[in-house]
């Protein structure tokens, strides 16, 4: 579904996501990165897991954040990895797993070995990872939004900056050896 349904403000928007959350089991969510149908559709989707059983179930909410498929995110959509290396399934004599820089082309045999800890493993993790768990109760506080960005908390690097002393003293040094250039050069026109 379009990420807009995730997060829109209309009361339409608001009562399917609190139905999906309160009368069906919300399971997961995966956000697709953008370009996933290009070029049919720009539009930024994510997929939801639920099961239908008009009874609530919903405790915990499995989200990943998926940022490759395997294929380029433009209109031309090409293979970034050999074939055996693309989609969920690969041949039984094929097991190795994806290094750090394959995985960051091809996110998907991750989200399957991931979708199958999320009652497990996966709700130990913390929300900066690519996927973690939601409480039902933290979702119903935060108006039902199910945008992945409501959760994942973002760590930002600590950026140390010089002094502004060290700057003005290294700006002067420059213009001391530009103030020396431009003398060198009047001396050669001479």
């Amino acid at each position: 579904m379009p990420d807009g349904v995730l997060f829109g403000s209309s009361t339409a928007h608001k009562a399917l996501r609190k139905m999906l959350v309160e009368d069906q089991k919300l399971d997961g969510i995966v956000s697709l990165p953008g370009g996933v149908f290009k070029p049919y559709a720009g539009v930024s989707t994510a997929i939801l897991f639920f099961t239908k059983t008009n009874s609530g179930g919903t405790d915990n909410v499995w989200f990943y954040d998926m940022q490759a498929d395997g294929y380029s995110l433009d209109d031309k959509r090409q293979p970034l990895l050999p074939e055996h290396q693309l989609g969920l399934q690969r041949p039984s004599n094929v097991r190795e797993q994806l290094s750090k820089e394959e995985h960051s082309k091809n996110n998907l045999p991750d989200v399957l070995a991931r979708w199958a800890e999320r009652e497990g493993a996966e709700r130990q993790r913390s929300r900066t990872e690519q996927s973690f768990c939601v409480p039902k109760a933290d979702i119903a506080a935060n108006g039902y939004d199910l945008s992945i960005n409501r959760y994942k908390e973002v760590v930002h690097a600590v950026v140390v900056h010089r002094g502004p002393q060290e700057i003005l003293a290294e700006l002067a040094k420059l213009e001391k050896e530009i103030a020396a250039g431009m003398k060198a050069l009047e001396g050669m026109l001479k």
